[in-house]
């Protein structure tokens, strides 16, 4: 088998639904293989799960070879992230450390194999690239809800501080507080307490929750939601010019060129 044809077998068991499907079936039982193991198990049971959970290591490292050998241009392999980051997994499990110092690391990065499942998925790639470019925006919205915060902070502080010190004691705890309150974690029991001193203390937590709760988390969620339409329409151009589809913008330069054409017929 000559160098083309191993890539071309292994693009498609890379683009082979039932191969995706094994590997986050694996993926899956790496994921429960962890949970086992922090339960009181038998000798004899934990050695067939070390045994498996070598395999699993070497699964990966199958569907790694795959991927590296179905890219067309190999030198930009490691320019994706996520290739990087299955690479890193798969080499520091391949270490043998379990009976070493370097154990504990070892079943961390065995713990972050479940996050393999983004990197296999590419539905859960859109949402992860998503939120990411979201950040920029929802920063200046997290800017704003802080300056709420503090701001709400240090009244409660001034004013709740000798009703329970142990809330409002100062502005880092009435913060504290207030998450609770946006969260509506008993928030009103915190409410009935200040009303007892102060009747009218209703307004200080309704005019919080209205600002943070309702306003500033649904001003998150359009952020990311909007950005989650914007991936799926470039996801979706990707893959109309891949299959040879054409696009709006494709058919929109088509137009123009004809409109530019029949206008210089009629010039001529």
């Amino acid at each position: 088998m000559n160098i083309q044809k191993l890539q071309n077998f292994s693009l498609k068991l890379r683009n082979n639904k039932l191969f995706e499907l094994f590997v986050v079936s694996i993926i899956i039982f790496s994921a429960l293989l962890i949970g086992a193991k922090t339960h009181e198990i038998p000798g004899q049971v934990m050695s067939v799960i070390v045994y498996l959970d070598w395999l699993i290591t070497f699964i990966f490292l199958f569907e790694l070879f795959v991927r590296f050998l179905a890219e067309e241009e190999k030198r930009y392999f490691f320019n994706r992230g996520w290739n990087i980051f299955d690479t890193l997994i798969v080499v520091v499990s391949l270490a043998p450390i379990e009976d070493s110092e370097m154990a504990f690391v070892g079943r961390l990065v065995r713990i972050f194999r479940v996050l393999r499942m983004i990197s296999i998925i590419p539905e859960l790639r859109i949402l992860l690239n998503s939120l990411l470019k979201a950040m920029p925006q929802l920063g200046y919205v997290l800017l704003l809800m802080f300056i709420i915060f503090y701001i709400y902070a240090a009244i409660g502080s001034t004013i709740f501080a000798k009703v329970n010190p142990e809330l409002w004691g100062d502005i880092s705890i009435s913060m504290l507080t207030l998450f609770r309150v946006m969260t509506f974690e008993d928030w009103t029991d915190v409410m009935y307490e200040t009303m007892e001193v102060y009747s009218t203390s209703w307004i200080y937590y309704l005019t919080f929750i209205f600002l943070t709760a309702f306003a500033f988390l649904n001003m998150v969620i359009g952020i990311v939601v909007s950005v989650l339409e914007e991936e799926h329409a470039i996801e979706k151009q990707a893959q109309d010019k891949a299959d040879g589809k054409l696009t709006i913008e494709d058919l929109s330069a088509q137009i123009a060129e004809l409109k530019a054409l029949m206008q210089v017929k009629k010039e001529l």
